[in-house]
């Protein structure tokens, strides 16, 4: 769910650091227990978590969930080339799909970049033409997932900022 639009630049200093590697490495922790372990205070660490919940550096604590353990192991990217001044329309029909997982406005070749689940490859035929079908599609180019080389992941970034925010 990555957010690509504009956003403000946060200063990220070695304390937030150390609460977001927390959040990532044990998301289930109490705040509590986040504050024992980080050694500060209740409140110094729930005042900190707010500032990032309000500054979008933490935008979300919901589980994270396996399409393919919902019976959805097939991924692809799905490129969509659309009808000039139709982008709009094309991504709000984008959202009444259930197997597009995220969608992206893209440069480069197409003008959405989908990730699509789907059950099997009969299954992915049929959600890619239900996306041709739509007004204002011009056409689609697909590329289907074998194996995930790096998980979904944002530790390394973290850890990259706040090495950055010692110097």
């Amino acid at each position: 769910m990555a957010d690509t639009g504009t956003v403000s630049l946060m200063a990220v200093d070695e304390l937030d650091t150390r609460v977001l590697r927390l959040l990532l490495e044990q998301p289930r922790t109490s705040v509590r227990e986040c504050a024992r372990i980080l050694g500060v205070a209740r409140g110094t660490l729930q005042a900190r978590l707010d500032r990032m919940e309000r500054e979008g550096v933490i935008t979300g604590t919901a589980p994270a969930l396996s399409p393919a353990a919902l019976g959805h192991p097939v991924l692809a990217f799905v490129h969509i080339e659309v009808t000039q001044g139709h982008l709009d329309e094309v991504g709000d029909a984008l959202a009444g799909v259930p197997e597009i997982v995220e969608a992206f406005s893209i440069t480069g070749g197409g003008d959405l970049l989908t990730r699509v689940v789907a059950r099997d490859n009969a299954h992915l035929e049929d959600v890619i033409q239900k996306l041709i079908s739509l007004p204002g599609v011009v056409r689609t180019r697909s590329e289907v997932a074998l194996r995930e080389r790096v998980p979904h992941r944002l530790l390394p970034l973290v850890e990259s900022i706040g090495r950055t925010a010692r110097k």
